[in-house]
């Protein structure tokens, strides 16, 4: 897995931002909740329509630098 197969970055999708595949939940989102102490667990409650491969790609996502 890479975190490609579950990133996408559009510009008619949330300004851009990369965000989970199929939807406008961005990667910040993710990775904001998780510093805030949710678990997956949690977050998967929250939006049952992501799962753990999900946030293991916003774990590893790497932006290309410019």
């Amino acid at each position: 897995m890479t975190w490609s197969d579950y990133i996408e970055r559009n510009p008619e999708v949330m300004c851009g931002k990369p965000v989970i595949k199929g939807t406008r939940i961005t990667v910040e989102f993710i990775l904001e909740r998780l510093g805030n102490g949710w678990s997956v667990d949690e977050l998967i409650e929250s939006f049952p329509h992501l799962r753990p491969e999900h946030f293991r790609a916003a774990s590893a996502f790497r932006p290309a630098v410019k």
